[in-house]
């Protein structure tokens, strides 16, 4: 499971199909591929689980108390604060926002030779900062990304790896691996205060940014209660590090998926073309560009950022189609694995865009998820989709994608997200 998890994973699917018991140690933990079941427990079953102890202590490292760790009544208040920050309507309001901090990387791009082989992960990572940035704090001061994205890297290996062990040292412990990890926290820390500080001296109280938002927000159950200053910390922390890495690492994939496939980069570039007439793209013109969206859920599909979801605890009974699994059994839920299964999607492993255009057959519930499923699905997905569809759309107004000649493709490397092993370096040609 250390070496491999993901292998390991596939393997027990491919001996069974819909459910797979496994014993380590002491602890029992089912792992439940078919959708139908994964949306029993996940959904109907929501109130029987909470997350595992062990992933929230090390992901409350770096996330500290928020939405993505906190249980029960704690969470409930959160989510219930945070929501109307995440519709439709209100992430339609951040696409100026994200469409001047694309431009604004794109067009640094088109300054250079006329062909080029671009770093995409580099390119990625630095558009979805600047995006979040902007967001959050509507403001852009990005300069080097670099050390943002090696901490959250640092964050993100340590994590998995702190998952599989049965303790983990405090942060002031002089050993080398926690001191690298202790300076990785400290330097989001440190940009998060120094934005969430700007922003008071700037007295911005009358933004649309998110951080206006949560500093606004209320418990409608308890409406003269606010977030406390380490409450605001710990969410904006939470949106900083998942609003850009996993839509960055999401980019990555999708831009060497869409490299390989020229066919259907032409429908889309003659999609872009035909909609968006040269104009940045609105949340409206977003829905007329089929071929987008549908690539864009398939590369999600091959690659979900978020590979595995948070395990579960039994904490009574719950039912998996026949079976009942006891109070105190752990339940795992794998995407990267959920999604290839050939039973939902013919030549599971191919990038086959075609199978999320209109028209197509229905995909089962619960066999495309993510960003998961049930009261726990992520609070930011209308947010990323969105985020993705803006710059997909605008990387392809303006380039054409190439696949270095004889270049292999990457393996995944599993840390919290699932990033490539090997840089992705395409060759971007201007289009006329």
């Amino acid at each position: 499971m250390k070496t491999d998890y993901l292998g390991f994973v596939a393997g027990l699917h491919s001996q069974h199909a819909d459910i797979a018991h496994v014993q380590v140690l002491n602890e029992h933990i089912t792992h439940v591929f078919h959708p139908e079941w994964v949306r029993e427990v996940l959904v109907d079953q929501a109130d029987s689980l909470i997350r595992w102890e062990r992933a929230t202590e090390v992901f409350s490292v770096s996330m500290g108390q928020s939405v993505l760790v906190t249980e029960g009544a704690q969470w409930q208040r959160q989510r219930r604060m945070l929501q109307p920050g995440f519709t439709p309507k209100r992430v339609a309001a951040y696409a100026s926002l994200m469409a001047s901090a694309t431009i604004d990387a794109l067009s640094s791009l088109a300054l250079r030779q006329p062909e080029q082989n671009v770093d995409m992960d580099a390119l990625m990572t630095t558009m979805t900062l600047d995006v979040i940035l902007r967001a959050l704090f509507g403001m852009h001061q990005v300069g080097d990304s670099h050390p943002i994205s090696e901490a959250i890297q640092t964050l993100s290996h340590s994590s998995i790896e702190e998952m599989l062990k049965p303790f983990s040292w405090p942060l002031w412990i002089p050993l080398a691996s926690v001191r690298k990890v202790r300076h990785a926290k400290q330097t989001l820390d440190r940009v998060i205060q120094q934005h969430i500080q700007a922003q008071q001296l700037a007295a911005r109280n009358e933004g649309h940014d998110l951080l206006n938002m949560l500093r606004q927000a209320r418990d409608p159950e308890r409406p003269d209660q606010g977030l406390s200053e380490q409450e605001l910390h710990d969410q904006t922390m939470v949106m900083f590090q998942a609003g850009h890495e996993t839509t960055a690492t999401a980019m990555v994939w999708w831009s060497g998926l869409i490299a390989r496939r020229p066919d259907v980069a032409k429908h889309i570039h003659n999609e872009v073309d035909t909609v968006l007439q040269g104009e940045p793209p609105t949340p409206a013109t977003l829905q007329q560009l089929p071929w987008l969206q549908a690539s864009l859920k398939e590369a999600l599909r091959l690659y979900p950022p978020a590979p595995l979801l948070f395990t579960r605890r039994a904490c009574q009974d719950v039912t998996v189609g026949p079976w009942t699994l006891p109070k105190g059994h752990l339940i795992a839920f794998t995407p990267y694995v959920i999604q290839r299964d050939a039973r939902w999607f013919d030549s599971p492993h191919e990038f086959k865009p075609e199978r999320f255009l209109p028209g197509a057959p229905d995909t089962p519930r619960g066999a495309w998820i993510p960003f998961g499923t049930g009261p726990r699905v992520c609070i930011g997905q209308h947010f990323a989709m969105f985020e993705m569809g803006l710059i997909g759309a605008m990387l392809m107004q303006r380039f054409s994608l190439t696949w270095p000649e004889g270049a292999p493709w990457p393996e995944g490397d599993l840390a919290v997200t699932l990033r490539p092993t090997a840089p992705m370096r395409l060759r971007l040609h201007p289009r006329p």
